[in-house]
This record gives structure tokens, C-alpha cells and sequence, in this order.
């Protein structure tokens, strides 16, 4: 039988993995990338295009409910760096580390961090419609 975490673990462990974005003397950031997203967040990045950078607020996300915390003051928006299209993100403190990655979709595709659009060009704004970082119950 797998572990199962009460909803007060669940929140208390989803809330201690977005402070670490806060660490540091600034905010957080969000670096979109293209191609395959690497194995684990303590993978470099290597051959993957860096799309974007977003600035977060400090703090990035609010308090967790049922394991999910939700990015605060979306939209956020910021300017292409490159072209291509968005395939997953990194989530970094100021410091800079490496928090988590995920999924990038467009508004309304599911993923954990959700774009006006996934086709990025360089000098044109972007924007996170919303994101998430949940932690499972189980």
C-alpha cells in the first residue's frame, strides 16, 4: 500500500517546496525552455533553448488548499528572448536554485504552468495565464 498524507501534511509539504523560491534576497524566477524537459530538476539544462525569464513575486505562490498552491499576481508578463515553442519550465529561488520544473501548455491545456500562447518569439510579449505546484496525496 502506498503512503497516504493527510491534507495537513499535504499542505505543510506543498507549502515548504514553494518557499524555497522565496529563499534568497530577491524573488523567484520562471525560465521557459523548448525541447524535451530534462530527467529530474537536478538535471542541467543543456541543448534546450531558454525562451523567457519571469520574475516572481516574493512570495511566488499563495498558501497551499488540498496540495495545491497557485501562483500569485498572474498574469505575469515578460518578453521573448528567443524563439521556439514552450515545452516545460524550470521554477528557480533568487539564489539562483533549482526549486521544480513542469509542464508548459497553453491557457486551459493543463499544464502546470499555462501561456497565452506557446509559440514564443524574441521581443514579443508573453504571458503565465496561471500556474500550480501540487503535491499528491498519495
Amino acid at each position: 500500500m502506498a503512503v497516504q498524507l493527510a491534507t495537513a501534511t499535504q499542505n505543510a509539504m506543498a507549502d515548504a517546496a514553494v518557499d524555497l523560491i522565496d529563499g534568497g534576497a530577491g524573488a523567484g524566477t520562471i525560465k521557459i525552455y523548448t525541447a524535451t524537459q530534462p530527467a529530474n530538476a537536478n538535471t542541467a539544462v543543456s541543448s534546450q533553448t531558454l525562451l523567457a525569464t519571469f520574475t516572481l513575486d516574493d512570495p511566488a505562490f499563495g498558501s497551499a488548499s488540498a496540495g495545491v498552491c497557485t501562483l500569485a499576481a498572474v498574469p505575469l508578463s515578460t518578453t521573448g528572448v528567443a524563439a521556439g515553442t514552450a515545452a516545460w519550465f524550470r521554477c528557480a529561488s533568487s539564489t539562483p536554485g533549482t526549486v521544480f520544473d513542469g509542464s508548459v501548455t497553453a491557457t486551459g491545456g493543463g499544464g502546470q504552468l499555462q501561456l497565452n500562447t506557446t509559440t514564443i518569439s524574441n521581443g514579443v510579449s508573453v504571458e503565465i495565464t496561471s500556474g500550480t505546484f501540487t503535491m499528491p496525496a498519495s
